[in-house]
Formats: structure tokens, sequence, C-alpha cells
């Protein structure tokens, strides 16, 4: 069981001096760190600034490497399977761009996949003459399992899953969807932005071929940090878009070697303070259990929406089976933008989805935008009723 007393004590933000009796319902944003991810990055930058980047760095070698081992067994993933980024955005596109494609060839996309994933699966096409295809929804609105079975065939090269989206509650059948894409043989990428680190993430039982991740979300590490985990034997056969002297060794003068694992997908520069910060994060998660930090995250997303459609003009708009930490809903009457700078007039955080990050489930729906409520580990129940009760007077 979460040890919750802990979980608030080491997080700087829950006793934040700038707005007392704040409640922070953020987390599928940018999470509250916890003590320890401000102490490693700031105590990295300073000693930066008294000895240089590369002396500090080169001190902290072993460390930087544990980020990776830290990640694997969040994952069930060996270090070597991994590259860290700058953003799940970052480390989604080498992947996706690192995939040949060819006039005819097909694409497919999740019905509530993401504007970035979207806008470089249609630059791509443009470029290739590849086609993009949406996957449909089921009546729940996870994806149409039964719609991606007779849409696969040999052409199809690629298949994008979004975990869960970012403007709602649900959590997509990523496991059964990657079985059917490979049964073709396409590859599966799995934009697990909003998911790692409130979810269970093992890609032995997924299956997927690529998966991308952010550190500041649910994983509450700093901003700036991501990773792409990369099945091995694709990483040892897959050329990324871009290279350094990172991701291969410039051995003749008209020759170069790829890095012979995931690093290939990596740059020589990066925040190295960030990395070490978001190595913490992942140690914090794993010291508390990460199953005790999901099921926290669970009880608290379910007790907002048991509580939300009582208050007349209140719809939750989460749709799905199963369902994550984000919950998300409208006030009928008041336009999302204002019932969110109207709460946090009250110190309340909260964030608004717009149709334009999921076009085509937002467009579906006939919905504009969206309040995303996201609350994390740390938030208490006494917090949440506080909201509810905000949410009410609005």
């Amino acid at each position: 069981m979460l040890d919750e007393e802990r979980v608030r004590a080491d997080t700087p933000g829950c006793a934040s001096s700038d707005a007392p009796g704040s409640v922070f319902l953020d987390s599928a944003g940018s999470s509250l760190p916890p003590q320890v991810v401000l102490d490693t990055c700031v105590d990295h930058l300073r000693r930066e600034a008294a000895i240089g980047g590369y002396r500090a760095a080169n001190e902290r070698l072993d460390d930087l490497a544990a980020v990776k081992t830290a990640i694997g067994r969040l994952i069930n993933a060996a270090p070597t399977s991994i590259a860290l980024s700058d953003s799940a955005t970052r480390s989604w596109a080498d992947f996706f761009y690192s995939i040949p494609l060819a006039e005819g060839d097909r694409v497919l996309i999740s019905g509530s996949d993401y504007a970035s994933n979207a806008i470089a699966a249609l630059q791509r096409a443009r470029a290739t003459g590849a086609v993009v295809e949406q996957i449909p929804s089921d009546g729940t609105g996870q994806l149409d399992l039964d719609a991606l079975t007779a849409m696969v065939d040999e052409r199809v090269k690629l298949v994008s899953l979004l975990h869960a989206p970012t403007n709602g509650g649900l959590v997509n059948p990523a496991a059964e969807a990657t079985r059917i894409a490979h049964s073709v043989g396409a590859l599966v990428l799995l934009d697990a932005c909003q998911s790692t680190g409130q979810l269970a993430i093992d890609v032995a039982e997924l299956d997927v071929d690529a998966l991308s991740a952010t550190g500041r979300k649910w994983l509450r590490g700093p901003r700036g940090t991501g990773f792409l985990y990369v099945r091995p034997e694709l990483a040892q056969s897959l050329e990324p878009g871009r290279l350094d002297l990172h991701g291969a060794s410039w051995v003749s003068p008209d020759e170069y070697r790829l890095a012979p694992d995931a690093s290939r997908f990596e740059f020589w520069e990066c925040d190295v303070a960030g990395r070490l910060g978001l190595g913490a994060a992942v140690q914090y998660l794993l010291d508390l259990g990460p199953e005790n930090v999901y099921d926290a995250i669970a009880a608290r997303a379910a007790h907002l929406r048991k509580e939300l459609p009582g208050i007349p003009g209140v719809t939750v708009r989460d749709n799905g089976i199963r369902h994550s930490g984000i919950v998300s809903f409208t006030v009928d009457g008041i336009d999302p933008i204002a019932v969110r700078d109207q709460l946090a007039a009250q110190h309340i955080t909260v964030t608004v989805s717009h149709a334009s990050s999921t076009l085509l489930d937002m467009t579906g729906r006939g919905l504009r935008a969206v309040v995303r409520a996201s609350p994390h580990c740390f938030v208490s129940f006494d917090e949440l009723d506080r909201f509810i009760t905000a949410v009410a007077g609005l």
C-alpha cells in the first residue's frame, strides 16, 4: 500500500507557500516532481557551474548508465534497447522517420492519435506516396479491433497506436491491436506518453516494436526528457534519419559505423542534469512500488468520475472500457478555458485539451475542447473534494 504521507512530504509542491491549499490536477501535462528529482537536477547544475559540464558529466557516467537500467526495470526491457531523448515526440519521430516507406505503403493511425504523430505521418505520406488511414473506434470509443483486422494487409508497414489519449481517460487495447498488426508483418509504434508512470507497461507482454514516453508527466521527471524503447533486433537494423558521433562512429574518410543498439537513436549533446533527474524520478517510482502508485492514481480518477456527473450541467467525456488517470469533462454554458481560469483563481490547477490536439476523435464527437483533470498519487481525497466543490460552484 502507498505511504501517502511520505509521498506528500516528498513533494515540495504540496506545501507551496505561493498558493496555500492549492490543488494540483495536471499530471497529464507536467507533474510536480518529488524532492529527489529537484535535488538531483539542481545539484548537478551547481556542479557544472563549479567544474564545467564535461568534468561534471564524467563524474556521473555510472549514474547516467543507471537511468536506462531503471527505465528497463520499469518497462521490462534491456537497457541497451532504450534511447534517451528530450521528449516523447522526439522519440516517436526518431523511430517513425527511420521506417522505410514507398508509394502505396499504408500507415494506420489511431482515431485518438495525437496531432504531432498525425502531422508526421501526413508529412511522410506526402513525401513518399504512402497513404495514412484511420483505424475506426468501436462503440465504446476504443480501437475497433474487428475493423483493424479487416483493414490490415501486406501493404501496411506501420501501425501507430496511442495507449492513452491526451484528451480523456480511455486506455486502448494495445496488446490485442499489436497481435493483429504483426499478423501481416506490420511494425507497431506505441505512444505511451500518457501511460508510462500511471499504468503497468511490459514491452514483452505488449510485444510492440517501439515505444515512446516522456519524463515530465506521470513519471514526475523534468521537462525536456523522454525515452524510446526499440525491439533489440530492430535497434540493430534500422538507421535513424539523423546521426552524430554518438549514434555512429566515423571509421574512414567515407565510412561510418552505426552504434550496435538503441543508442544509435541518441545524440551526444544532452541535458545531463535532466537525464539524471529522469533517472531519479524512475527510481523513486520503483522504490514506492509502481503498482502502489498505479492503484492510487486509479482510485483518485475513479472518485472524480463518480462525483462529477452528480453536479448539474457537468458531463464527463471519457470514453472506453478501461480508464486511465485522466478525467475529462465539460460544464454546460461555460467555455472550458473559462472553467480552467476560474478554478485557477481558487488555486486549483487543471488544463484544457483542444480539438487541435486530437482532431479525429474530438471532431467525431462534436467537441471543441474539454477540461482535463489528472490527479497523481500525491493529491489527497480532501483536495479532490475541494475541486469537486469548486466545480459545483461554477
